[in-house]
C-alpha cells in the first residue's frame, strides 16, 4: 500500500471510530466536510515515511499519530477561513465550512477536530504509553504556544511580526511535528528529523506566498491575493517574486540535503521533489519571467522611443 493510500485509509477508519454513534449529524457533517473534500496530505504522508524509514514497527500508532496532524491541520483551516480571519468562501475547491453548514457549525468543527485529534492517539497508544507522551508532546508543540500553528495564526493580529518567526509558526511547527512523530512512533530519536520538517514547513509557506501572488482561485481553490488583501505578512512581498522563488528552491534543497542517512533516503527526497513541483510548478515560474521579461523589453522600447520623440521635438528646425 503507498503511503498516500495508508494515509487516506487510516484517516477514514479513525475517523469514523473516534466520531462513535449518536453525534448531531450537523456536526460530523461539517466536520467531515473538513476533512474530506481533498488536501495533499503531505504532513501525514511526511510522517508515515519517516516512521518507515525508522523501521515503523508499531504501524497502528503511525497511522494514529498521522491521523491525528491531519486532523489538527483541518482544523486550523475551518477557523483560519471564517470571517473573524479570512472570511473565505472557498477551500480545496468546495464552499468553506462556514459557507456550506454556518458559522457556528463551522467554530464547533474546528474545536471538534482539534479534540478528535488527541482522542485518535490516546485510543491507539495505550499499548505504547512512553512513545505517546512523545507524540502529545510534538503535537501540543506543533500547535500551541510559543511556537505553534495557533500562534502563528495571532501573529496575524499583532501590527508588526518578523516573516521568519511567523512562518515557522504558521507553517513550519505542524511540518516539524510530523517529522519528529514519524520517529517517536517507530520508537527513534526525533532530533535528526527535525531539519526536514522545518524545512519542508518553511517552503510550504514560502510556496503560498507566491501562488497567492501568481495563482488564482481556480487553481489554488481558495480566493488568491489574500496576503495583500490582509495586510500578512509575505515572503514575495518582502523579497519580490524573483527573490521568493529563488528562496523556495534553496529551502527545498536544504530539506533534501537534511534527510537523515537512511534505507529510505531516496523515497524521502523523492517526496521532496514532487512536492516541490506540486506547490511551485517551474512552468508557473517560466511564465511568471517570460511575462516579466516581455513586460521589461516593451517598457524599455517605450522609453527609448519616449526618448527619441522627446529629441526630435527638442531639435531645431
Amino acid at each position: 500500500m503507498g503511503i498516500l493510500l495508508r494515509a487516506e485509509s487510516a484517516l477514514k477508519s479513525h475517523f469514523q471510530l473516534a466520531a462513535g454513534v449518536g453525534a448531531p449529524p450537523q456536526l460530523q457533517a461539517a466536520m467531515q466536510h473538513a476533512v474530506f473534500t481533498g488536501g495533499a496530505r503531505i504532513r501525514p504522508q511526511l510522517c508515515i515515511a519517516v516512521a518507515t524509514a525508522c523501521g515503523d514497527d508499531a504501524p497502528e500508532l503511525t497511522n494514529a499519530a498521522a491521523v491525528a496532524l491531519e486532523l489538527m491541520h483541518c482544523a486550523s483551516l475551518v477557523h483560519d477561513d471564517m470571517p473573524a480571519f479570512d472570511n473565505a468562501d472557498f477551500r480545496r475547491g468546495q464552499p468553506t465550512v462556514h459557507k456550506a453548514f454556518s458559522e457556528p457549525l463551522a467554530l464547533l468543527s474546528g474545536d471538534g477536530l482539534i479534540v478528535m485529534a488527541y482522542r485518535v492517539l490516546l485510543q491507539a497508544g495505550a499499548g505504547h504509553a512512553h512513545r505517546l507522551l512523545g507524540l502529545m508532546d510534538a503535537l501540543t508543540r506543533g500547535v500551541g504556544l510559543p511556537d505553534g500553528i495557533v500562534a502563528g495564526q495571532a501573529w496575524e493580529c499583532e501590527t508588526t511580526a518578523d516573516l521568519a518567526q511567523y512562518q515557522r509558526a504558521k507553517t513550519g511547527a505542524l511540518f516539524v511535528a510530523a517529522t519528529c512523530s514519524g520517529a517517536i512512533a517507530s520508537g527513534h530519536d526525533p532530533a535528526p528529523w527535525r531539519g526536514l520538517g522545518a524545512f519542508l514547513g518553511e517552503a510550504y509557506q514560502v510556496a503560498d506566498d507566491i501562488r497567492d501572488v501568481l495563482g488564482d482561485a481556480s487553481n489554488l481553490g481558495k480566493p488568491a491575493g489574500q496576503d495583500v488583501a490582509n495586510a500578512r505578512p509575505s515572503s514575495a512581498q518582502a523579497l519580490g517574486l524573483d527573490g521568493a522563488i529563488r528562496y523556495f528552491d534553496s529551502l527545498i534543497e536544504k530539506a533534501g540535503q537534511s534527510i537523515p542517512d537512511c534505507t529510505c533516503r531516496d523515497m524521502l527526497a523523492q517526496l521532496v521533489l514532487l512536492e516541490s513541483e506540486r506547490l511551485v510548478p517551474k512552468s508557473m515560474c517560466q511564465s511568471y519571467r517570460k511575462k516579466t521579461s516581455a513586460s521589461r523589453t516593451t517598457s524599455r522600447t517605450t522609453s527609448r522611443t519616449t526618448s527619441r520623440t522627446s529629441k526630435l521635438a527638442a531639435a531645431p528646425r
